[in-house]
């Protein structure tokens, strides 16, 4: 069976503040050196270095079997340094995040776990000229008719839609698939659309000024175009859309299921190694032929000393195959068994792995670098600091670590908050930090009452 990339649509991504949302590349000069403060990323100049050949590597394409092994003590940003790598390769580069602990899911064996994360740090980029109906909405009426299984019950039938550009109009009448998208959108009046006239997928781009009898309002989530779209309603388009191999696969899958699967009865829980092969001969072609172009992307394994030996002989596989992100695991222990034997090593991984990885160690921050991190999270979490109650966070950091120092934030925040300030002080992050204790000081309470606390 073919694959039909066309139908596929790639899952909105909620937008969101995460730990490394404020990271945008290495931070490196017009010479590839690594800058102190720069592209929201601190300090680590040598791993910095280090990374950046890396990524020099993987551009010129001579990483091919190769992974990188992150080895440094918690909180000293090695999954930061990973996402930054991954924003050094570009904007649209996939990275996916995998805890070791997850590979051992009761629904799904080790190695479907793996390959599932590995094939969705695998993207395609794809260019295509689709014919499409594009234009501002100048009218949309729908037909409804009677629920064939209840006759009191109304549903969407057919459409009416008019298009209009600064150079043309056209009327189309629209099946119920595509009437069904038009309310799913909220189509109306003064949106801007295109139908894709091969599949019928309706896409909403925005708003568009002066149509008439459209409604406008001083606030609109989709935004505002000033100005109609030139040239005729029905045109060719060029789109680029990037995919996962992860999504391919699921699209592949999805045409396959039976009647069972499709009721909810039972579902396949992994997908076939056939479909993978499919998915992996429709993206050759697309690349030979020029439609298409490979994005490898970065699968991110932290607390990698997690993974037992059929894990690594797993990954050593992919390295060496045809589709590979670039592996990155991090880790912050020395020398200690390998998971579920009885055989030390450094870092809990086999030799022969590790003579795959390129090792890059991570050192603590020093004081000002724990205080520049603190401010750039403040700034991202819209935590107003006075710096006071930066320096004591600063402090904090250093006593404890700089986990603790950012997890005070909000927190804090709320407190000032409660005492009608937006700026916070520093007797806020004060109180803050005796309601919440660190690691160090949550082991003392323990001890203070051991007698007291259950065996």
């Amino acid at each position: 069976m073919g694959m039909q990339i066309r139908e596929v649509r790639p899952a909105r991504r909620a937008v969101e503040v995460s730990l490394h949302s404020h990271i945008r590349g290495l931070g490196l000069d017009e010479r590839g050196e690594p800058l102190r403060v720069a592209e929201g990323i601190v300090g680590q100049i040598e791993a910095r270095r280090s990374a950046a050949v890396v990524v020099e590597l993987v551009k010129q394409g001579k990483f091919h079997g190769k992974g990188v092994l992150l080895v440094g003590p918690p909180g000293t940003g090695k999954t930061a340094l990973a996402y930054a790598i991954a924003r050094e390769l570009g904007e649209d580069t996939p990275f996916v995040t995998l805890h070791a602990s997850e590979v051992y899911s009761l629904e799904a064996k080790k190695t479907e776990v793996l390959m599932r994360a590995v094939r969705k740090a695998m993207g395609v980029r794809i260019r295509e000229v689709r014919k499409v109906y594009e234009g501002a909405v100048r009218e949309v009426k729908v037909a409804y008719g009677r629920h064939p299984f209840n006759p009191y019950l109304r549903i969407p039938r057919e459409a009416r839609i008019t298009l209009e550009t600064k150079d043309d109009s056209l009327t189309l009448t629209v099946g119920e698939e595509i009437t069904s998208q038009l309310l799913r959108l909220g189509i109306k009046r003064g949106d801007l659309i295109w139908i894709d006239a091969e599949t019928g997928h309706v896409h909403k781009v925005g708003r568009v000024k002066g149509v008439e009898k459209a409604k406008y309002y001083d606030i609109d989530v989709w935004g505002t175009a000033e100005e109609l779209p030139k040239g005729p309603v029905k045109k060719e388009k060029e789109i680029t859309r990037v995919f996962t191999f992860n999504d391919l696969d699921v699209a592949v899958a999805s045409q396959r299921i039976s009647l069972i699967g499709f009721l909810g009865v039972e579902l396949e829980r992994e997908i076939d190694e056939e479909i993978r092969r499919t998915v992996n001969s429709q993206v050759k072609k697309l690349v030979d032929e020029g439609r298409g172009e490979l994005i490898p992307g970065v699968l991110f394994i932290d607390d990698a000393h997690m993974l037992d030996l059929e894990c690594f002989a797993f990954l050593a596989k992919v390295m060496e195959s045809e589709f590979s992100p670039i592996i990155i695991m991090a880790t912050n222990r020395g020398m200690t068994r390998i998971y579920g034997t009885d055989v030390e090593a450094p870092h809990g991984v086999p030799l022969d792995i590790l003579d795959r990885l390129l090792i890059i160690p991570v050192k603590p921050y020093t004081r000002d670098e724990i205080r520049e991190i603190v401010r750039i999270r403040s700034e991202e979490e819209e935590v107003n600091l006075s710096n006071e109650a930066l320096e004591l966070l600063a402090d904090l950091g250093v006593k404890y670590s700089l986990r603790y120092a950012i997890q005070l934030l909000r927190p804090a925040g709320v407190m000032a908050a409660k005492k009608g300030r937006s700026e916070v002080r520093a007797e806020d992050v004060e109180e803050v930090s005796k309601l919440f204790i660190d690691t160090k000081r949550s082991i003392e309470f323990i001890k203070e009452f051991e007698e007291k606390l259950l065996k």
